[in-house]
């Protein structure tokens, strides 16, 4: 009971998590506010992958209530057996799991490549990515920064908005990944039994 009780908390918090994801995933098309650079394509390309808005949120927010669901006292029977539908149940769970896990480390991942990318912005040489070749070395140097003139403050929009993503997608990753060490516990450590005897069905 206790275990069911915290993976139905754990499941609860990727609601919020992947809420703040769609928020945050949707003012990178606004760098500093304005809507003219979304319009004109003149954004770093990947915000084009939707890493927050589809993967770390939408889908995260189906694995949320599909786990929720699962951790319900209310959730129906599969089978005649009480012990074969609580197995059936760990099962589907595991998978939910993964499938969160696979969805947000996808948003941590395209996130950090935004990250160490740097933004999209105007250059005296034009629009391009200012801080490309630098390997991620500008994160820390901020007196490149200026090399970006357009959108204003882009260089600090992107680092927050993209920091922001990977903190989000990670916890919604090591919480799936805690819900998938506690299913596997309960058949590895026999919290029920793996075996059905016979005449219980």
């Amino acid at each position: 009971m206790g275990s069911q009780k915290c993976g139905g908390c754990l499941s609860g918090l990727l609601i919020p998590l992947a809420l703040w994801s769609i928020i945050v995933n949707i003012l990178l098309y606004f760098p500093n506010g304005q809507t003219s650079y979304a319009s004109s394509s003149k954004l770093t390309n990947y915000v084009w992958y939707f890493e927050g808005i589809c993967f770390s949120g939408i889908m995260m927010l189906m694995v949320a209530v599909a786990l929720l669901v699962l951790e319900s006292d209310n959730n129906c029977q599969c089978c005649q057996s009480e012990n074969c539908s609580k197995k059936y149940t760990t099962l589907l769970s595991i998978i939910f799991s993964g499938l969160g896990i696979s969805f947000s480390g996808y948003c941590l991942a395209i996130s950090a490549l935004g990250l160490v990318q740097g933004p999209y912005c105007r250059t005296l040489n034009g629009w391009e990515y200012a801080f490309e070749g630098t390997a991620g070395r500008f994160l820390t140097d901020s007196s490149i920064w200026i090399q970006c003139l357009e959108p204003a403050h882009v260089v600090e929009w992107n680092i927050i908005l993209f920091s922001i993503l990977i903190a989000l997608s990670g916890l919604q990753v090591i919480i799936c990944l805690i819900r998938v060490v506690i299913q596997l516990s309960k058949i590895l450590c026999g919290t029920y039994s793996v075996i059905i005897q016979p005449g219980i069905i």
